[in-house]
């Protein structure tokens, strides 16, 4: 198939292996970020970490929008289906994130909310229009790739006057994860958390551009290589980043040049500047509050905003004591370190949001990784693929 079955080439695998090998500096370690969990999906099914030099370190980061929505987010869509009545719509991995008292927007379909796994934003306006006598909410959730098609539903249902149907906007921005990583005290402080450079995500740069990547190179000094997310794509990616560390550069290179422009889509830009704008804070799972990383429904939409016609509050609620997704998303911790990983927590029974979305660390490193641990010898949990 084209433009896949050419990026998976295992000959060509091979080759960028040895070319990386021979480019790596002897004594030198290469600390490289994957802030996206599709490039952390990649990683662990096709097994890239073990074709590359151990002195490459492949860090996971926070780059899963199911793996980073709070718990006091879930809350709020599940009360409105529970305490509210209303039709709340959703993507299908949101369904199983764990929330409050042992709830999910699954777990709580089953005691009688209506909750309803959608494929696209637009699939939540035509619910509303077959249910002119119910609220009807999407809970819209995801990065800079899923924000324009809500930005779409919210200007459709305007214009037709669609009075039932409002939007639950956690929306998040990929820039200022980044700003927020590169600030934390694990990385700027202490250097636990050492970034030699970023893999930058694929269907996001789609959207923005790389334009926006210029910045961690210009103030951090970090070079950023946009990668798409087959195996050949992120191999390449690393060889790019591995060459600028050595010759010392921290530049905005284009790997994923077949579908990512230095503008990015202006008119999704324009959708999503129309109908949404920054929020001050917003609490990332993980993360903590992070300023200016995510979107609320702007005041000429307020009749869409779920937020403002429900008056909703947010709360924080701590995560599971014993879940590692928070030093996970921080590239603190491997998904093994964490007690709970494949016992008590399984795909099949996710005890923290890292289990949950196939992007998602814990469930790429279930799926493609566990097995190959017991093959390896010990070593530091950091400096495994």
């Amino acid at each position: 198939m084209k433009y896949v079955d050419e990026f998976r080439d295992g000959a060509i695998a091979e080759g960028l292996a040895r070319r990386i090998a021979c480019e790596v500096q002897p004594g030198r370690r290469y600390n490289l970020m994957e802030f996206c969990g599709g490039h952390t999906h990649a990683i662990s099914r096709y097994g890239i970490g073990e074709l590359l030099p151990a002195a490459v370190r492949m860090i996971h980061g926070p780059g899963c929008p199911v793996c980073v929505l709070p718990i006091g987010r879930i809350d709020q869509a599940i009360g409105l289906a529970l305490d509210r009545g209303a039709i709340v719509c959703t993507y299908g991995d949101t369904m199983r994130v764990p929330a409050s008292q042992g709830l999910s927007l699954m777990k709580a379909r089953a005691r009688g909310a209506d909750i309803r796994m959608v494929y696209s934003a637009a699939d939540a306006l035509k619910v509303a229009r077959e249910n002119p006598q119910r609220e009807v909410v999407f809970f819209a959730i995801g990065f800079e790739t899923t924000t324009p098609p809500t930005a779409l539903v919210v200007k459709q249902a305007a214009s037709q006057s669609l009075k039932n149907f409002s939007v639950l906007c956690c929306h998040v921005l990929t820039p200022s994860a980044i700003t927020h990583i590169l600030e934390a005290a694990e990385v700027r402080e202490y250097g636990t958390v050492p970034i030699d450079g970023f893999i930058g995500p694929a269907h996001v740069s789609i959207v923005i551009g790389s334009l926006p990547y210029e910045h961690f190179a210009e103030a951090y000094r970090k070079p950023v290589v946009i990668a798409g997310f087959e195996p050949l794509d992120v191999m390449q990616a690393v060889l790019m980043l591995v060459r600028q560390v050595n010759e010392g550069r921290a530049e905005v290179e284009n790997q994923y040049t077949r579908a990512v422009t230095r503008e990015g889509n202006l008119t999704a830009q324009r959708a999503v500047s129309e109908v949404f704008e920054l929020r001050e804070r917003f609490e990332w799972r993980g993360l903590g509050e992070v300023p200016y990383s995510a979107l609320k429904v702007r005041a000429t939409f307020a009749d869409f905003d779920a937020e403002r016609r429900f008056g909703l509050d947010y709360r924080s609620v701590p995560d599971h004591k014993q879940c590692a997704c928070g030093a996970i998303l921080r590239g603190v911790q491997h998904p093994v370190d964490c007690k709970l990983f494949g016992t008590v927590c399984t795909p099949e029974n996710p005890m923290g949001s890292c289990m949950v979305s196939s992007e998602g660390a814990c469930a790429a490193h279930y799926s493609y990784g566990r097995f190959r641990d017991v093959q390896t010898a010990p070593q530091s949990a950091g400096w495994r693929a």
